[in-house]
């Protein structure tokens, strides 16, 4: 009786956890922008290939991502100031200190500034709109502009935890002079 009950236990679970661990699956990967979309990016422009030549690039979409340094909502849209970061295979922008610049991603619509705040993690799918020139500091920086179509915001990396001890963990036993956690003539 008991087997019986036992193999009846192990088909309920497989029966019931198989459609959760499915439905887990299938929502952790999805696209970062859809397939139709990205079946519109025919070549990689590169930031710097577009600082150089605008016009060459002027409609050709990209998929760039970085993090964002400043979001600004103006008449036109959102106005997000990005500085670039190469993608992972994931499309999500790597954490290194390589970069090729800073773009701007005009996105139509409005998005808060408190939600896509300094410091975040972006994705952008676009096309180049030309280049727009803009103070940064004490001299005039040229960004190029993308008219954004998607933008994917990434939730925050899981912080390492590190700790460290200012003196190290010995058991009360360890070497001389000491004997259980006392130096001798205590």
């Amino acid at each position: 009786m008991r087997f019986c009950v036992r193999q009846y236990l192990k088909k309920a679970i497989l029966f019931f956890s198989l459609p959760l661990l499915f439905s887990i699956n299938l929502c952790s990967c999805a696209p970062v922008i859809s397939p139709e979309l990205r079946r519109e990016i025919k070549e990689d422009i590169a930031l710097s290939l577009v600082k150089e030549n605008p016009d060459a690039c002027r409609g050709k979409p990209v998929l760039w991502g970085g993090m964002i340094i400043k979001a600004e909502n103006k008449k036109e849209g959102t106005l997000v100031e990005v500085l670039e970061l190469p993608l992972d295979k994931s499309r999500r922008p790597k954490d290194i200190d390589s970069s090729e610049g800073r773009f701007l991603a005009l996105y139509p619509e409005y998005l808060d500034a408190a939600i896509y705040r300094s410091g975040r993690e972006v994705t952008v799918f676009g096309k180049i709109e030309g280049t727009r020139t803009l103070p940064l500091g004490e001299v005039d920086y040229t960004y190029p502009l993308i008219r954004a179509e998607k933008i994917r915001l990434w939730e925050k990396r899981a912080e390492s935890i590190r700790v460290f001890h200012e003196y190290p963990f010995y058991p009360y036993w360890y070497g001389y002079p000491y004997y259980w956690g006392r130096p001798y003539g205590w």
